[in-house]
């Protein structure tokens, strides 16, 4: 009777760990659909810039090059307007990082640590703007643009990328305002501090990994674009990468795959760096604005 007394609590708790890795089965086997349709496409794309030109256009698929080369990406290089594209690409990342930042702190401040009227609706309006598609605001802000003389030019770019990352900016940043206590701000204003110090050695520490966030879902949103570049951009020597992709289909000679793919390859290579580096602060700054404030 005592034997099997000292035996059931393990048997039982084998059972429930048996149920329970059970119950996580089908979970783990929809993830593991899930990530494959996911990691798939990309998979295809760096496949096939390391195809030569014979093992990409066949009836059946080869899922791995049986003849690897970097051809395609030595044709993508040297591919007209890579590098004076790339320039531009970072011009514009690098404006549209630094001014939504600046301003989506400084506007997230004042929404969270001060009070004055109108400030309910200014939220409201934020979030109403952040749910708003970004190819609707597509004609009336090129109007706009137009008519303030901003198209063709980096700064209208820029600007146009700002306003559609700010809102999601704003919002991100408040919610790390708003879960600074009031007592660290009243402690160091007690110990001298003026507004600017309160600003840059309290607020701007605590709100970092929002700013770092932000930055990232601005750069993403100012390298990826090819819809607002192509439309606002005249001057082809003005254009950004994504457009530069485009220049692998020509009406005469079709669509290079190989050197289309690797220069996405090499596209996609800082997004992925910079995403791998700060992936950490990346996914805290998002839940932590999405549950605070």
């Amino acid at each position: 009777m005592s034997a099997a007394a000292d035996t059931t609590p393990p048997v039982a708790a084998r059972r429930r760990r048996r149920t329970a890795r059970g119950r996580r089965v089908i979970p783990n086997l929809v993830a593991i659909v899930f990530c494959a349709v996911w990691i798939f496409p990309v998979y295809w794309m760096v496949n096939t810039a390391f195809k030569p030109r014979s093992e990409i256009l066949t009836a059946t698929p080869i899922f791995f090059p049986q003849h690897p080369s970097i051809d395609n990406f030595i044709v993508a290089i040297t591919q007209t307007g890579f590098l004076t594209d790339l320039r531009n690409s970072l011009i514009v990342v690098t404006g549209t990082v630094l001014l939504s930042i600046v301003l989506g702190f400084f506007a997230a401040a004042a929404l969270s640590r001060f009070r004055f009227r109108g400030r309910r609706a200014v939220l409201v309006a934020i979030l109403a703007v952040q749910m708003l598609p970004g190819t609707a605001l597509l004609i009336p802000t090129f109007l706009m643009f137009n008519s303030l003389n901003l198209l063709g030019t980096f700064a209208g770019l820029v600007l146009a990328y700002v306003a559609a990352v700010l809102p999601f900016s704003i919002w991100v940043m408040r919610g790390f305002f708003v879960a600074i206590p009031a007592e660290i701000e009243e402690a160091a204003r007690i110990d001298g501090a003026g507004t600017w110090a309160v600003l840059l050695r309290i607020w701007f520490p605590l709100v970092g990994p929002g700013v770092i966030a932000t930055s990232i879902f601005a750069f993403i949103a100012a390298w990826n674009d090819y819809l607002v570049a192509y439309t606002f951009m005249k001057d082809q020597a003005m254009y950004t990468l994504p457009v530069w992709l485009a220049s692998f289909t020509t009406p005469t000679t079709g669509t290079d795959f190989g050197g289309q793919m690797a220069g996405s390859v090499l596209f996609s290579l800082p997004v992925i760096v910079f995403f791998l580096l700060i992936q950490r602060n990346l996914v805290t700054g998002l839940s932590a604005g999405a549950v605070k404030g």
